[in-house]
């Protein structure tokens, strides 16, 4: 597994000072130096294992709260937002970043906020919809939240103990501890509903049009607005959100993260990832999930000791236009980009759907990314209905995705496609694919030669 350094010297500085301590006195009782801990609040030396447990040990705190309580989600989220173009003529380094996000965190969060939720002087027309409000709060937890997986397992063990069948295991429990009986129903009688809660009838009912791990998703998801209430209404009061629909839409996130978890409860899906090299196919009958289940779940393994491959997940129509993003603990700029390089296989697969077609990539700043897509279509369906169809598109750094069996027989050291995070974003003067010029430089004309590509622009 790969294990990401955690810099958490703001959080470990609004520990001491809410005890009222000093570096010298908080260095002595964590048996460090002062000068040690001094580097550590300055972000310039990382939190080990062992001054995590003992800060745990004697100021009787939870750990995960520390990457959770970065200002404004940490440095990836932070750069993530720079990459806007409006941002584009600061050009802001990782070390100008790195220092003010350790000189001043609370200026860092200040901003992260503002950006979020458009700005307290913005108009209404240019502020962030409500999609992009929730994934940035989404990205602050960096798409794991601790409590969610700890009921889910919970959960999920108690069920396997009932029965075998998870749909089954479910059922029965919605029937005796909340009255709620499961029926499928024909197509005619729910044309253009897949899943409905009849309260009068206390019934939940489902479409025979829904494939069974969509079916299982459905009794889990139930399941989480009967059981896990208190744990998601914290999340949304910790959201603090402005806007109803954002609300809404990041409640309907956590519902499905705990259905999702308790499919593939996080100790049993971790271990069968490891066991099989991430084999995608494998663990998607293992746990009887649907690929983009799968995909979804694999952007959340992020529990403190028992952490999996930090994956990024993209969601793409034939259009280009993505639904779905998530850079989980990956801390990818792939994600953030306004629209996908066209040189990414993720399109290759609407003509290829029943492969899995990976690539190796190299962005702009020389980070590598091994990246695997494959063709999905959301449960239902019927003769002569409309089918919707996406790629699904999965991203793990280059140096940890030798342990993969998806990247096996390729050379993760070699040659790597070279892309953008979408033309407007991406500052590749020699790419013949290129569609439109950089946001923030200067387009060039020249009458008299024609470069690779047919937009010249200028330099920083």
């Amino acid at each position: 597994m790969v294990d990401r350094k955690l810099f958490a010297g703001h959080a470990v500085r609004r520990m001491r000072r809410r005890a009222g301590l000093t570096q010298a006195a908080m260095a002595e009782a964590l048996g460090v130096s002062a000068s040690y801990l001094n580097l550590i609040e300055r972000n310039q030396r990382p939190l080990t294992a062992g001054l995590m447990l003992r800060l745990a040990e004697v100021y009787d705190f939870d750990a995960r709260t520390l990457s959770a309580g970065e200002p404004g989600g940490g440095a990836d989220a932070i750069r993530r937002r720079l990459a806007d173009p409006i941002f584009a003529d600061l050009e802001i380094d990782r070390a100008e970043l790195e220092e003010w996000l350790s000189g001043a965190p609370g200026g860092a969060e200040a901003f992260a906020r503002a950006y979020d939720r458009g700005g307290a002087g913005t108009a209404a027309s240019d502020a962030p919809d409500p999609g992009t409000v929730v994934r940035r709060e989404i990205e602050r937890w960096r798409n794991h939240f601790a409590d969610l997986d700890t009921a889910a397992e919970g959960l999920a063990d108690e069920l396997r103990q009932q029965a075998g069948d998870l749909f089954g295991a479910m059922a029965e429990r919605l029937r005796v501890k909340h009255q709620l009986s499961i029926r499928i129903l024909p197509l005619e009688v729910l044309p253009d509903v897949r899943v409905r809660l009849d309260l009068h009838a206390r019934q939940l009912q489902l479409s025979e049009t829904l494939d069974p791990p969509s079916r299982v998703f459905a009794l889990a998801r139930q399941l989480a607005l009967l059981e896990a209430r208190g744990e998601i209404d914290a999340l949304v009061r910790g959201g603090a959100f402005t806007d109803r629909a954002a609300e809404r839409l990041y409640r309907r996130h956590l519902t499905g993260y705990y259905a999702a978890a308790v499919m593939m409860p996080y100790a049993r899906f971790l271990r069968a990832c490891e066991a099989t090299g991430y084999d995608l196919e494998l663990i998607r009958r293992r746990f009887g999930a649907s690929a983009e289940q799968v995909a979804h779940r694999l952007t959340t393994l992020s529990r403190v000791g028992a952490r999996g491959l930090p994956f990024l997940m993209l969601r793409t129509d034939r259009a280009g236009q993505v639904s779905k993003r998530f850079a989980g603990a990956s801390g990818s700029p792939l994600v953030e980009g306004p629209g996908l390089c066209p040189l990414l296989d993720t399109f290759a697969v609407f003509q290829r759907p029943d492969e899995r077609i990976v690539q190796l990539v190299e962005l702009e700043d020389g980070s590598r990314w091994f990246t695997s897509s494959r063709c999905v279509g959301p449960a239902g369906g019927w003769s002569g209905a409309v089918r919707a169809r996406f790629a699904v598109t999965l991203g793990l750094a280059a140096e940890a995705a030798g342990v993969l069996a998806a990247a096996r027989g390729l050379d993760l050291t070699g040659g790597a496609t070279p892309i953008g995070a979408g033309c407007r974003a991406c500052t590749r003067a020699d790419c013949p694919q290129r569609s439109a010029p950089p946001a923030g430089r200067t387009l060039l004309l020249n009458d008299r030669e024609t470069g690779v590509s047919p937009f010249g622009f200028a330099g920083d």
